[in-house]
């Protein structure tokens, strides 16, 4: 983390738009946990099998990995706030022909097409917001990337809260998803009037000429990118599939599976709240490779808990686990504020790859082994990731992150 230049933004301005990113942060999780919340109604109405299930859920990833390689670009000649609320128009749109396929038409396909939309605007979406939230936490001299995630894991909490409150009054999803997109539209467009001027989302100099593509070429970028494609799949899992596993391998009510989510994000929410200052006094490797361990043990403990007390210990432990692995991979990704938003976008797209591969392989493994002992699946990945880890390592180590912007929590 490199010190805050001169001159300096207004802290009254800094601190606008440190509020204005941790809302567009809130809202994209809000937005994400709706529609997770109605997973498993959406199995159920559209009679799939979990392999079937898997290859529907393809359809958000494939969207994503398709805008995800661009933003970047597009971030860089038109800034973040116009990327942002391109992204939640999309969403807007998707969420709504989601509901209308799953609820009303009963078809797929409809389905599909607007998870493929919801995938683009998504995507596309999360870019631009991490890009603006690296030149914040840039300006600050200061580790406040997680806690930007931690207001999509609260966004995420809302989310699921009032998915449980949908799904057990029965509440049609266009209703409740077409509102959630509506509500999501309307408060994000003043929001991202308060992000910072667009030239400090790229330094106080001007980029390089260089093109959006040569960031592939970054040995550092590529292994930041590998970390979180394993660590997105710890995370990624339990958004798809964790309600599914409670519900076929506990034998609860869809309320309770969903019920289970929420503690899931609840405890990632609480994590990335910690999260920041952990960092600061151990450094990024340290501190990723202790929310592996405990990650790997919470899906231990799912498994093979027998009893939803048990389980109910390894959701908090995996969520725990698995709150910090994308935050920091975006800070690190966004070192250098000159590249951040190529760089964000190469890191995001390889970590989106564990939500296109990630769906389908659970689905297909839960047809042969069970939806619960299918999680397993993620401890292995989290093996051969902690190898890649120092790659994310700070360039001055956490005592320069220690510095303050003047600005108090």
């Amino acid at each position: 983390m490199t010190t805050r230049r001169e001159p300096g933004i207004p802290v009254t301005r800094l601190r606008a738009a440190r509020n204005a990113v941790s809302l567009v942060f809130v809202l994209n999780g809000f937005c994400f946990a709706s529609w997770v919340s109605r997973v498993p109604d959406t199995r159920e109405r559209l009679s799939l099998s979990n392999g079937q299930l898997g290859l529907l859920l393809l359809a958000l990833s494939m969207g994503s990995l398709l805008a995800l390689p661009l933003t970047g670009a597009v971030i860089e000649r038109v800034g973040a706030a116009r990327v942002v609320l391109l992204g939640v128009s999309v969403d807007v749109v998707g969420l709504f022909l989601v509901a209308l396929g799953a609820s009303v038409l009963e078809s797929p396909w409809p389905a599909a097409a607007g998870l493929f939309l919801y995938g683009m605007g998504t995507g596309t979406w999360d870019v631009a917001m991490n890009v603006e939230g690296a030149a914040v936490e840039h300006e600050l001299a200061r580790a406040i990337m997680p806690r930007f995630h931690a207001a999509f894991s609260l966004g995420t909490v809302l989310g699921a809260g009032l998915g449980v409150v949908a799904a057990g009054l029965h509440l049609p999803m266009t209703w409740h998803l077409g509102g959630v997109g509506v509500v999501a539209a309307l408060v994000v467009v003043p929001a991202v009037r308060s992000f910072l001027p667009r030239d400090r989302e790229a330094g106080e100099e001007p980029p390089e000429r260089l093109s959006a593509l040569s960031a592939w070429k970054e040995p550092r970028t590529l292994m930041i990118g590998l970390m979180v494609l394993a660590l997105a799949l710890t995370e990624g899992a339990a958004n798809d599939w964790l309600a599914l596993a409670l519900v076929d391998g506990y034998d609860v009510a869809h309320w309770v599976g969903v019920a289970g989510f929420a503690l899931f994000v609840s405890a990632m929410t609480a994590g990335r709240l910690w999260g920041s200052a952990l960092l600061d006094r151990h450094g990024r490797v340290a501190v990723l490779w202790s929310t592996m361990v405990a990650a790997a043990a919470g899906l231990v403990l799912i498994v093979f808990g027998g009893h939803p007390a048990v389980a109910a210990v390894g959701i908090v432990l995996w969520g725990l686990g698995a709150s910090l692995g994308f935050p920091v991979g975006m800070s690190a990704a966004a070192d250098d504020p000159r590249r951040a938003a190529a760089r964000v976008s190469v890191v995001s797209t390889i970590g989106y790859t564990a939500f296109l591969a990630g769906p389908p392989l659970l689905g297909f493994l839960a047809e042969e082994v069970g939806t619960l002992r299918a999680l397993l699946v993620v401890v292995l990945l989290l093996v051969p990731s902690a190898l890649v880890v120092p790659a994310a390592r700070e360039s001055r180590g956490p005592a320069a992150r220690q510095r303050s912007a003047g600005i108090k929590d």
